[in-house]
């Protein structure tokens, strides 16, 4: 079950690194939560955040992934016009979908501060 927890977080950055937002494995009902958008909930919602930013995205780096259970902590990085911005995500996996999304970076290279 870890690995497959961590095989779906994998198909979650792949997606993002290719903008391809349809193919994200998340739950309807999504909570997330990062310092640009606040706390969020729904997957239409979390699409629309995210689309926000594919046009900037040049590629997606992992570091690591760490497992417990249902929770998958990936350490990655963002290749971005903005320059290589840092991500520590913590991801809730429940029945084969991301549940729950919090990302903690350093928002001032995309808010220009």
């Amino acid at each position: 079950m870890l690995q497959e927890n961590i095989e779906i977080v994998e198909r979650h950055i792949n997606a993002v690194r290719a903008g391809e937002l349809p193919a994200l494995p998340i739950d309807d009902n999504i909570s997330f939560e990062n310092p640009i958008s606040g706390r969020q909930a729904g997957a239409e919602s979390y699409r629309a955040f995210l689309s926000g930013f594919l046009s900037a995205i040049e590629g997606a780096k992992v570091h690591r992934y760490i497992c417990d259970g249902e929770y998958v902590v990936a350490d990655w990085e963002v290749e971005s016009v903005f320059g290589i911005i840092p991500i520590l995500e913590l991801f809730r996996i429940d029945n084969g979908r991301i549940v729950e999304s919090k990302a903690f970076f350093d928002p001032r290279p995309v808010l220009g501060g």
